[in-house]
C-alpha cells in the first residue's frame, strides 16, 4: 500500500509540472512601449502652436507615400507629447498644413522611457538652408518684431506712469504728476489720454493755488492762478483734438476732456466757453449727458447766469429726468424772477419753479437740499408735500 502511494505522489507531481508548462494566450504579457515630449518653436524663437509632429520608421521612403503610424499634435504653448509608442529608431518630422517644417532623424524610442525630442528652427543649421528669399524675409519680420516689442515695452512703461500719475494727483502730488506726463507727452505726443492726465494734475494744481490764494486774501484772478487754468485747459483741448482725430475715438476720453476743459475754463472766468465745453462733452458720450449739462447748469447758475442756467437745467432734465440736483438749479435760477403782489405781499413763483422743487423732493426727499427746498416753497406759500415717492421720477 505504502508503494502504491509513492507511485501516485510521484505521477501526481509529473501531472503538475506539465501543468504548470502549457502557455495561456490571454496571460501573455503585453509589449511594452515608450513615450515622447518636445517643444517646437520657429526661426525667430515663437512657438508653433498649429500643426503636428509626425514618427516613421520608414525613413528611405518616398515622403509623398511615407506612413507616419503615429501624430501628436502641438497645442498652444507648440508642445507635444505622446505615449504607446513601440520601440525603435524615428524619423520626427513637423507638419504644418501638409508641409514639412523641421524634423530629427534619429530619434531613438525606448520601452518605458519619455523621450526628448525638441525642434528648435532658430539653430544656424536650419537657417543656413533657408533660401535667400526666406532668410531676407526672417530678418525683415526680425525687424518688424523688434520694433513691435519696443513700441510694446513702451506702452507698457507709458502706462505704468499713468497709472502713478493719476494716484499722485490723486494725492495731492501734482508737481510730480504734471512731471511725469510732460515726459509721457514728449514720449507719445498722439496719445489723448495721457493729455487728459495731464490736464488733470494740471487743473488739480491750479485748484490747490486758488485755494491757498483764497485762504490768503488774495484775488482768485492772480495772474499765477490763471496760467496753471490757462496750461490744463491747452492740455484738454489737446487731448479733444487728438480724440476727434483718432481713427477709432474713445467717447469716454472725448467726454471727460470736454468735461474737464468745462471746468477749467468756468474756474477762469471764462463761462461762455465753459458752456459749449460741456454741449460738446454730452454730445460726445450721450450716456453721460445728464451730468455734463448738469455740471453746465451749476456752472452758470455759480456765475449768476440764472436765465442759461435755467436752460442748462432743462437740457440735463431732458437726458437725465432722475437727477435731482437738475431739478433745485432750476428751482433756484427761477426764483429771483419770483414777484411780490405790493397789496397783499403775496409770493408768485414764475412758472416751473414750483414744479422744479416739487420734483426735487420727490427724487430726493431726505437730500441734502431737501430742508432748504421745503422752507422755500414754505416762504413762497407754495404747499409742500408730506409723502414722496423717491427714485423714479414719477408722480
Amino acid at each position: 500500500m505504502k508503494r502504491y502511494a509513492n507511485k501516485l505522489g510521484g505521477a501526481l507531481a509529473l501531472c503538475l509540472l506539465v501543468i504548470g508548462s502549457v502557455a495561456f494566450p490571454g496571460l501573455a504579457r503585453a509589449q511594452a512601449t515608450g513615450s515622447v515630449h518636445g517643444h517646437v518653436q520657429n526661426a525667430i524663437g515663437q512657438a508653433v502652436t498649429k500643426g503636428d509632429v509626425r514618427l516613421t520608421t520608414d525613413k528611405a521612403g518616398d515622403a509623398k507615400t511615407r506612413k507616419y503610424p503615429y501624430s501628436f499634435p502641438l497645442d498652444a504653448n507648440g508642445d507635444f507629447k505622446g505615449t504607446g509608442i513601440a520601440p525603435g529608431n524615428y524619423l520626427a518630422i513637423v507638419f504644418q498644413d501638409e508641409k514639412s517644417l523641421d524634423f530629427i532623424e534619429s530619434l531613438d524610442i525606448k520601452a518605458d522611457v519619455d523621450a526628448v525630442a525638441n525642434f528648435d528652427m532658430t539653430r544656424q543649421a536650419y537657417i543656413d538652408k533657408m533660401t535667400p528669399e526666406e532668410k531676407k524675409n526672417l530678418e525683415e519680420y526680425k525687424k518688424k518684431n523688434a520694433e513691435a516689442v519696443a513700441a510694446n515695452s513702451k506702452i507698457a512703461n507709458l502706462n505704468t506712469a499713468l497709472v502713478q500719475a493719476r494716484a499722485d494727483t490723486k494725492a495731492g502730488n501734482y508737481d510730480a504728476a504734471i512731471t511725469s506726463m510732460q515726459q509721457a507727452t514728449t514720449q507719445k505726443p498722439d496719445e489723448a489720454i495721457l493729455w487728459v492726465a495731464l490736464g488733470d494734475a494740471q487743473a488739480g494744481s491750479a485748484d490747490a493755488a486758488a485755494k491757498t490764494a483764497k485762504a490768503a486774501g488774495k484775488p482768485s484772478n492772480d495772474p499765477t492762478i490763471t496760467s496753471k487754468y490757462t496750461d490744463a485747459a491747452t492740455s484738454y483741448k489737446k487731448a479733444i483734438d487728438l480724440a476727434n482725430t483718432a481713427k477709432k475715438p474713445s467717447p469716454e476720453t472725448q467726454g471727460a476732456a470736454e468735461n474737464q476743459l468745462g471746468q477749467v475754463l468756468a474756474k477762469s472766468g471764462n463761462t461762455k466757453d465753459a458752456a459749449d465745453a460741456y454741449d460738446a462733452a454730452a454730445k460726445a458720450q450721450p450716456d453721460h449727458a445728464g451730468m455734463y449739462l448738469f455740471n453746465e447748469a451749476a456752472t452758470l447758475y455759480n456765475a449768476g447766469k440764472t436765465d442759461d442756467a435755467a436752460v442748462a437745467a432743462d437740457k440735463a432734465i431732458a437726458a437725465d429726468p432722475n437727477r435731482a440736483d437738475a431739478y433745485y438749479i432750476k428751482g433756484q435760477a427761477l426764483i429771483g424772477k419770483a414777484s411780490v403782489d405790493s397789496k397783499t405781499q403775496k409770493i408768485t413763483a414764475p412758472p416751473g419753479c414750483v414744479e422744479a422743487y416739487q420734483k426735487y423732493l420727490d427724487l430726493a426727499p431726505t437730500g441734502p437740499r431737501a430742508e432748504e427746498v421745503k422752507s422755500i416753497l414754505t416762504g413762497i406759500g407754495a404747499q409742500v408735500k408730506s409723502t414722496y415717492k423717491a427714485g423714479n421720477g414719477k408722480k
